[in-house]
This record gives C-alpha cells, sequence and structure tokens, in this order.
C-alpha cells in the first residue's frame, strides 16, 4: 500500500535533461517518505530539487506515490509524456471536459492527427492548471492564463496555439454564443539553427547501430520531419527516379523529396538486416511504427557523441538540409518543392542562415591597422 501525501500544496514536476525529470515540492515529510520510494531519485541542494530518471519505470513509480490533484505538470512535460497526461485525465479534478467532443470536431473539419493532439493538449492543460470547468473559459481567464505562460518563458507561438485551441473548443463544442476576446502576442521571428557540413558528417559517422544510423542519414539527405520519417514505408523510395515520396506530411500533403545514393545504399544494407514489414521503421510492436520521442533520443545521443555542443533537436538536419542545398547554389523554388513549404517566405528564411554570401565579405575590423 503507497504513502499518499494528504495535504493539497502543489508539488511541480518538469523536464531537467534528456534523461531525468526535476521535482519541486515543498517541504513536507509525506511528500519526502513518498519520493524516496522512487529508484534512482537524488536530492539537488543548489537546484533544491529532487532529480529522478527520465524513465518509463521511474514515472511510473513517481504516478505510484502521487495524487494527481498534489501535482502540476509544466507544459514542455505535458507535451511529451502521454502517460502524465493519462494520469492526470483519469485521476484528477478535471474529469468532465469534453476531449471526445473536441476530437470528434476537429476530425470532422479535417484537422491533422497532430494538430488533433496539439489542441487537446492545449485545452486540457488549461482546464487542468487551475481546476477550471467548461464555465470556466471565459477571456478573463484565458488572458491571465496566456500572461502566466508568457512569463514562465513559454514561446509565442505556443501560446497562439493555446489561443485558438481555446477558441475552437468555445466556439464548436461548447457553442458559446459570443467568442472569448483575445490578445495574440506578436510572432517571434526566430531564424533557424543549423549545422555545417562538417558538423552534419561528425554526427552521421559517431552512429554504429545500422538502425538509427538510417534513420538520420534519410532525415539529413531528405530534408524530413521527424513525424515523417517515423512513418515511412519501404514502398516509398523510388530508386529509379531517385526520390522518397512523403506521404501525408505537414498539412496533409504529399510531397517528392531527394533520396541520395549513399543513403540507399543504406537502407538496403538495414533493409536485409532487419526485414521491416509494414512500417520501415517499426517499434517496438512490428504494427506500430517507431516513436517520435525514440528518433529524438537516437539524435541526441548521436549529438553528444559527435561532441557537438549546440543545443538542437533533430529538426536542425532539415534546416541543414535546406541550409547546405541554398549554399551549394540550389534554385529557392526547388528547396521549397523539397521542403513542402506552402510559401515561399518560409523557406526564404534560409536565405538569412545561410553564411556564402556573407563570407564574401570583410568585416572593416580586419582592415584596421592596429599596430602591435
Amino acid at each position: 500500500m503507497t504513502n499518499k501525501a494528504t495535504t493539497k500544496e502543489t508539488i511541480t514536476i518538469t523536464v531537467g535533461s534528456t534523461d531525468s525529470l526535476h521535482i519541486r515540492i515543498p517541504y513536507n515529510l509525506g511528500y519526502i517518505q513518498c519520493i524516496r520510494q522512487i529508484t534512482g531519485r537524488r536530492w539537488e541542494p543548489q537546484l533544491k530539487v529532487w532529480i529522478i530518471p527520465y524513465t518509463i519505470d521511474a514515472v511510473q513509480e513517481f504516478i505510484s506515490q502521487f495524487d494527481p490533484n498534489d501535482v502540476h505538470i509544466t507544459p514542455e512535460l505535458w507535451i511529451e509524456s502521454e502517460d502524465l497526461q493519462c494520469w492526470k485525465a483519469s485521476r484528477g479534478n478535471n474529469n468532465s471536459w469534453s476531449k471526445e467532443s473536441l476530437q470528434k470536431a476537429l476530425k470532422l473539419r479535417g484537422y491533422s492527427r497532430k494538430t488533433i493532439k496539439a489542441y487537446c493538449n492545449q485545452v486540457e492543460r488549461f482546464l487542468s492548471s487551475r481546476a477550471f470547468k467548461d464555465t470556466d473559459v471565459t477571456t478573463s481567464n484565458v488572458q491571465t492564463y496566456c500572461l502566466g505562460l508568457l512569463e514562465r518563458g513559454i514561446s509565442h507561438s505556443s501560446v497562439n496555439q493555446t489561443i485558438s485551441a481555446l477558441r475552437f473548443y468555445c466556439k464548436h463544442v461548447l457553442h458559446h454564443p459570443t467568442e472569448i476576446q483575445y490578445i495574440r502576442p506578436k510572432k517571434q521571428t526566430k531564424l533557424p539553427q543549423v549545422l555545417s557540413e562538417r558538423e552534419v558528417a561528425q554526427l552521421l559517422t559517431s552512429v554504429t547501430n545500422l538502425k538509427h544510423k538510417t534513420i538520420l542519414f534519410l532525415t539529413y539527405s531528405s530534408g524530413l520531419r521527424v513525424g515523417e520519417v517515423v512513418r515511412l514505408r519501404c514502398s516509398d523510395l523510388d530508386i529509379e527516379r531517385q526520390t522518397l515520396i512523403v506521404r501525408q506530411g505537414k498539412g496533409q500533403k504529399d510531397r517528392r523529396t531527394l533520396l541520395s545514393n549513399i543513403a540507399w545504399e543504406i537502407v538496403q544494407e538495414y533493409i536485409k538486416e532487419y526485414r521491416p514489414q509494414r512500417w520501415l521503421f517499426p517499434g517496438q510492436s512490428s504494427d506500430r511504427h517507431l516513436t517520435e520521442r525514440s528518433v529524438q533520443k537516437v539524435f541526441e545521443e548521436a549529438r553528444q557523441r559527435a561532441g557537438i555542443d549546440k543545443k538542437v533537436s533533430i529538426h536542425v538536419l532539415r534546416h541543414s538540409f535546406a541550409t547546405h542545398l541554398l549554399e551549394n547554389g540550389t534554385d529557392l523554388r526547388y528547396i521549397q518543392e523539397l521542403l513542402g513549404h506552402t510559401s515561399a517566405q518560409t523557406t526564404q528564411r534560409y536565405t538569412h542562415v545561410s553564411t556564402k554570401n556573407i563570407q564574401l565579405f570583410q568585416s572593416p575590423l580586419d582592415r584596421l591597422d592596429l599596430g602591435d
């Protein structure tokens, strides 16, 4: 029988690193006794947090020790952990919201699987943040909640998505007679992060596992999103035309992109050894593809092994693919098609990242005679 803490003080659990979770709790002997039941836990005095491994087993141990009503899950961790989402949804205060109705309304309007999941997460986070009910989705509460997100450093794009999700929920599920009023934060302009060709080579050659190697080679050589690479099928590779078909990518669009000769050789070696059936990269069960989270971890391990200090995710390979094509003289219109961008403005971001033209110029400092 587990020892449950009975007070209603808030415990906060968040992502500490790729392999650890940070748990901040008020001083309470009951809580401390619970946290000590988790295998691998340790106290970090400088940060004043408990640290547990970011593993399925540790998360399950955490769930078994604490009451979901006492725990606040940060947005970053909520997005990643379906186990914690289900735990909160099934045993927390907010069991009455119309998640199925929201999913149905989104599906009827043709929203993608990823957008449906994102909108459901955003609405559930809002309702769980203060144990809100459907009747609490008001202009005042939404604005206060979004301000809190911005103050915690949540990106403007994520806050804008929160507003869109809550507006949709109000209009199409709750059928509010008047829409909530909102102020959207100004869209941030950020340049994509990229790796140099040398860094990409370091990363790709650092991988020894054939399956992991094949995933990373295809992601970079074809400019794929992580959600696209995990859903590849063997039949999507057309070696005769040297193309790869991405089916129902972002915006539910099919497109063709490059299939590298080097990548194809690695794919052939991988297929010969692993003999995949339905999915090119199956997960633990052959009828399901590998998860995006698993591929993110593969990239992170490769980044560390290659000695690359830049704090980047696997999406940097897609950005690097586009930037390297541009620097080697490929027309922006073709890059737009390969990436599947609807707007040319999205592709034009890579002109600001490319150093090809910048390197033609000399800084005025280098022309000064500073003497000895």
